[in-house]
């Protein structure tokens, strides 16, 4: 077989399986609700396609509950002024996401923002890392 054969061979294959792999964010989260958690990290994962962020909070009859928050790639936060150095495992964060369909504690990031020094990130226009 001639070389571009197996490169476009190579590709398409490569692209069905990326493609099979990705889920839909909007089948995944309830964009109609949004959940507000006063929080303390636990982890941190900027990595590709997405990133997440871990942390613990009290339900309303006082139980510690983890929450997952899904977040944008690594490389989009970079551009957004995240690295890995922005935040830290015990930082209190204050953070509001669109809660998952499926009523785990999981959300989509909207915004997140570190009462101690301020910091902020958000997903809309001007909300990037101040």
């Amino acid at each position: 077989m001639k070389p571009t054969i197996l490169l476009t061979i190579s590709a398409i294959l490569l692209f069905g399986i990326s493609a099979h792999a990705h889920h839909s964010i909007i089948g995944t989260y309830d964009y109609n609700k949004h959940v507000t958690l006063d929080a303390k990290i636990v982890q941190v994962s900027l990595r590709n396609p997405h990133s997440f962020i871990q942390v613990e909070t009290a339900d309303g009859n006082g139980t510690v509950q983890r929450w997952s928050l899904e977040w944008g790639s690594a490389g989009q936060l970079v551009t957004q002024g995240v690295d890995r150095n922005s935040l830290k495992v015990g930082d209190h964060v204050i953070v509001t996401g669109n809660p998952a369909r499926s009523g785990d504690t999981r959300a989509r990031l909207e915004t997140i923002r570190r009462p101690s020094d301020g910091l902020s990130w958000g997903m809309k226009p001007g909300q990037t890392v101040e």
